[in-house]
Parts: C-alpha cells; sequence; structure tokens
C-alpha cells in the first residue's frame, strides 16, 4: 500500500479573501509505488486518480501554458514522465515536481478537482490536439506525416 503524501484533512483557509468551496479539500493525497499515479481523496467518497503524465502535460505553469492566451506550449513524449516529490503550498496547492525536471507547476485544491471531475473530456482533447500537431505521447517516437 502506498503511503500517503497527506493524510489529514486540509484546512479551510481563505485566498485572496475567496473561501475554498469544502468539497475541494482533499482529505487524503496517496502516491502510488510507481510514482506514476497521484490519487486524491475527498469527503464523501470521492476519489480522482491521476495519472503523472495527465498532471504534467496539464500543468499551470508558465511553461505549459504560457504568458497569455494562444501562447500554450504542446507537452508531447510524456508518457514515461514519473512525480519525484510533492510539497505543499501554503494551505491552497501542492507542487509537483517530475522525473523530467519540471518542477514550476502550483496544482490548487480547485484546479486539481477540476483535473479529477473532467478527466475523461480533458484527456481527450489533449490526446486530439497531440494528434492534430502530428507529436507523440512517447518520447522516443517522432511523427512524419508523408504527404
Amino acid at each position: 500500500m502506498a503511503k500517503p503524501v497527506i493524510d489529514k484533512p486540509v484546512k479551510d483557509k481563505p485566498v485572496k479573501d475567496k473561501p475554498l468551496d469544502a468539497k475541494l479539500l482533499p482529505s487524503r493525497i496517496v502516491l502510488n509505488p510507481a510514482k506514476d499515479l497521484l490519487t486524491i481523496e475527498y469527503a464523501g467518497d470521492i476519489r480522482h486518480a491521476l495519472p503523472a503524465e495527465y498532471l504534467r502535460v496539464l500543468s499551470h505553469s508558465a511553461e505549459v501554458r504560457g504568458h497569455g492566451r494562444g501562447q500554450e506550449v504542446l507537452q508531447y513524449g510524456k508518457s514515461l514522465v514519473t512525480i519525484t516529490a510533492i510539497t505543499k503550498s501554503g494551505n491552497y496547492a501542492i507542487q509537483i515536481s517530475f522525473s523530467d525536471g519540471h518542477d514550476s507547476g502550483i496544482y490548487s485544491w480547485d484546479y486539481l478537482y477540476d483535473l479529477g471531475a473532467n478527466y475523461k473530456t480533458r484527456w481527450a482533447t489533449y490526446l486530439q490536439t497531440l494528434q492534430q500537431a502530428g507529436q507523440s505521447r512517447d518520447p522516443d517516437t517522432q511523427v512524419v506525416k508523408l504527404v
């Protein structure tokens, strides 16, 4: 059994004078032994299992999202990425470090909940975008289009 990263309810503290919705606060966060799956548990027996690759390619960092609309950078070749560290960032988020060296993404409680609740849609959109860009999830694969 994996050791919990956070095994106690997170206290509800306002962020920028906005109180957090209690349903968005994780009661437990567990990283599996392979370090490629983060499971987040919530009150009411809600559980979201988030693959490391998914968290990496949808990081909220400027490296991924850019500094404005239309500046997003498609992440590809991340299928083997693992989580190397997780640290709390105040009372509102965690910072996740990945095996590819990426460590600048802050995952707020509400963003993590959204990633879990909308996993199927977000993942399908990512895969479609990857295909349209002619890229691959595999770090050792280069996609070549023959015209």
